[in-house]
């Protein structure tokens, strides 16, 4: 099939992000160095959103400058508009993300604009960006499932797809935003997508709320995606969807990868570690099942 696969972590926005209990930057920043001793070369480490919407994302400008520019590490931070390109800007970052939704209903509620209205918000956070040496990754929620409107057609994540792949997003990340997808859907949607973007353009972000994330990877692996995003601890989840689990764990898929000869580059002790670390932050224990196999 492949003999590497680039992990994504995004643990420290996406899985943070949705959690009740905020996590100071101080623990945030020692929970990516844990990442980073893991072997972990891409960590997602914050937003650049209002503090008054995410609370939990307060301070990630104090995060992305403590860490600083390391070689061969890279720390993407999503950004919603213009003013948090400029703060993620002055803060040194080198990569930003953007997002859009393939739902018009969840794109209507959760920012309250169409989708095309939204690709333009993000055109010239791109332009800037991009014109500023810095790489630009995207996102595309809800690619199998809406909680809104449900099943979400196909062609609409293609569309989408290709908008931010044209506006230069280096990587697409395609997001089973709600964990509803099964993986005969998830194949189809990846041939579908690599139809109109390259599949090394390709990136699969699936959450576990039904158990399907890990069946959900394999199927896309088979269809030549080599970039798989993941949260340590399995943490996150969406807030638009009752019940939503959060994002597969990545103990889960290094443990699945290791297992089919596939390198990760990933210390399974060492990551662990950091789930232990981020959980006892959150007041809770490990919940993700290999964790919990291996630690007890």
């Amino acid at each position: 099939m492949t003999d590497a696969v680039r992990i994504v972590e995004v643990g420290p926005r996406d899985g943070l992000q949705n959690e009740a209990v905020a996590v100071s930057p101080a623990s945030r920043i020692a929970f990516v160095e844990k990442l980073l001793a893991a072997g972990l070369t891409t960590i997602e480490v914050g937003s650049f959103v209002s503090p008054k919407w995410v609370p939990q994302m307060a301070g990630t400008d104090v995060v992305l400058k403590s860490l600083g520019v390391r070689d061969g590490i890279d720390f993407p931070a999503l950004v919603p508009n213009e003013k948090g390109l400029e703060a993620a800007i002055a803060a040194g970052a080198r990569e930003v993300a953007i997002f859009a939704a393939a739902s018009e209903a969840f794109s209507h509620k959760n920012i309250n604009c169409s989708i095309a209205e939204s690709i333009e918000r993000f055109r010239p956070v791109a332009d800037r960006a991009l014109a500023a040496g810095i790489r630009v990754r995207g996102y595309v929620s809800c690619v199998l499932g809406c909680p809104y409107q449900g099943e979400v057609p196909m062609a609409a994540v293609v569309a989408v797809t290709r908008v931010l792949h044209e506006l230069g997003c280096y990587e697409i990340s395609l997001g089973d935003t709600i964990g509803t997808g099964t993986p005969v859907k998830a194949r189809d949607l990846v041939r579908a997508v690599s139809g109109a973007v390259p599949v090394g353009a390709l990136a699969v972000h699936y959450h576990d709320t039904y158990g399907q994330a890990l069946a959900n990877l394999y199927t896309a692996l088979e269809e030549g995606v080599r970039v798989v995003d993941a949260a340590a601890g399995g943490l996150g989840g969406c807030p638009y969807a009752t019940g939503a689990s959060g994002n597969v764990a990545t103990e889960a898929v290094v443990y699945m990868l290791d297992g089919m000869g596939v390198r990760t580059g990933v210390d399974m002790p060492k990551l662990l570690d950091a789930v232990a670390f981020i959980t006892g932050a959150l007041g809770r224990g490990p919940q993700s099942n290999v964790y919990r196999a291996m630690r007890g």
